[in-house]
């Protein structure tokens, strides 16, 4: 692991033991040695599950697994090893994921369709399950209720930090906390969520609502991230319910507007702490667009600005180079009025009607640049979609953590 990001947190808030969920970890030795590198969890019997998973066409074995054993609606263990992502491995990679779920399985004594799997690190490499099935068993007899640090560090790889974060709500008078970590750095631009990421819930709810809040609060979250404009294989966003607080089962999603307002704190926490872990980045962006023809139409735009290698070396360089952005905006496909478009940097106006703004001083505007975050606000001038995404820079050290990424 590198020097941890200037950008993290200064605290890492470790949430406190969540009825129904109990973590272990071990060393299998996968890739990495003197660290863990497998992470199981165990849930309690009855736990729902909703989850969102990568679009992409190379998917990893796991995901599709996972993407297949979600039809149940109903999870006892997640099994999640680093450094070896068993994708592009063909009929051994899914063969790989069946032996692990087969054993977990009987370990735990629940159906494979209750057991979930996740693999991240180098892609087209065969993955040796049988060092993750030798250390399940004593890993399953060490489960203990207060494992979350341990197993978010489990699942990182060019991480720097472990990501963990926490919330509470109320469902029809009963307290239930909301607790999840992720892991993420590189090879971001999700397409439904990100690289891992795993939330926990004692509420009780039916996983059809589940699944539905789950996948609104990808959208504004996870699918509201890059660090460089590229989605993973492995991509994978997992809610587990256990239903040890006690609540009665909500009917619909009117009984949740609390925990969905908790819930998608955390996974906007998760997500940014993805963002403020980027490979080499040094500084955070967040890019506000309005006046689009749609909200779709205003995301477009914002991962548009925030995929450029142009605006995200200006950011790096501190360069208050306003006409990269005029740039992306253009370049998005979606509709823009170039004489009534404004940018906004730091609050500053840089440009509107079609020009540089009057009376235009960039000395604030430097200064805002040499920051840690960074906020761009581009009004496009032709309706009322608006979002929000975020993104970090572009830096000599995103070259050298890749370029040397399987050696």
């Amino acid at each position: 692991m590198t020097a941890v990001s200037p950008l993290a947190p200064k605290t890492i808030a470790v949430p406190a033991p969540l009825g129904g969920v109990r973590f272990a970890t071990a060393a299998a030795g996968l890739r990495y040695q003197g660290r863990d590198d497998v992470m199981l969890a165990e849930l309690a019997p009855g736990t729902t599950v909703a989850g969102v998973f990568t679009r992409s066409l190379t998917a990893s074995a796991p995901v599709l697994w996972c993407r297949q054993a979600l039809a149940g609606g109903k999870a006892r263990l997640v099994v999640v090893n680093s450094g070896n992502a068993n994708a592009f491995t063909g009929k051994a990679g899914e063969a790989a994921v069946r032996r692990t779920v087969e054993t977990a399985a009987r370990l735990a004594g629940c159906p494979t369709g209750e057991v979930f799997i996740a693999s991240t690190g180098t892609i087209g490499v065969p993955l040796d399950d049988g060092k993750i099935t030798a250390v399940l068993g004593d890993t399953l007899r060490r489960v203990a209720a207060d494992g979350w640090e341990r197993a978010a560090r489990a699942t990182l790889t060019t991480d720097t930090y472990p990501k963990l974060s926490q919330a509470e709500a109320v469902i029809g008078g009963v307290p239930v906390r909301i607790a999840g970590f992720c892991k993420g750095a590189g090879m971001i631009a999700p397409d439904m969520a990100t690289m891992l990421a795993y939330v926990f819930t004692d509420a009780n709810v039916p996983a059809p609502l589940l699944q539905k809040l789950l996948a609104a609060g990808s959208e504004t979250s996870f699918n509201s991230i890059t660090v460089d404009s590229d989605t993973s294989t492995s991509d994978s966003l997992m809610l587990f319910a256990t239903g040890a607080a006690g609540n009665a089962p909500p009917v619909n999603l009117a009984e949740l507007r609390g925990f969905r307002k908790a819930l998608d704190r955390v996974l906007r926490d998760l997500a940014l702490m993805v963002v403020r872990d980027g490979e080499g980045a040094r500084k955070l962006v967040e890019i506000s667009v309005l006046g689009a023809a749609s909200r779709r139409a205003a995301k477009r735009i914002g991962m548009a600005i925030a995929n450029s290698p142009l605006v995200k070396t200006a950011v790096a360089g501190e360069d208050a180079n306003w006409g990269r952005i005029v740039m992306a905006v253009g370049k998005a496909g979606e509709k823009a009025d170039r004489d009534r478009l404004a940018i906004r940097i730091g609050g500053v106006l840089v440009a509107c009607d079609g020009q540089v703004a009057p009376g235009y001083d960039e000395t604030p505007v430097t200064r805002h640049m040499q920051g840690d975050e960074i906020r761009f606000e581009v009004d496009v001038g032709v309706g009322r979609g608006r979002a929000t995404v975020w993104t970090c820079d572009l830096t000599h050290g995103y070259i050298d953590i890749n370029g040397s990424y399987r050696t």
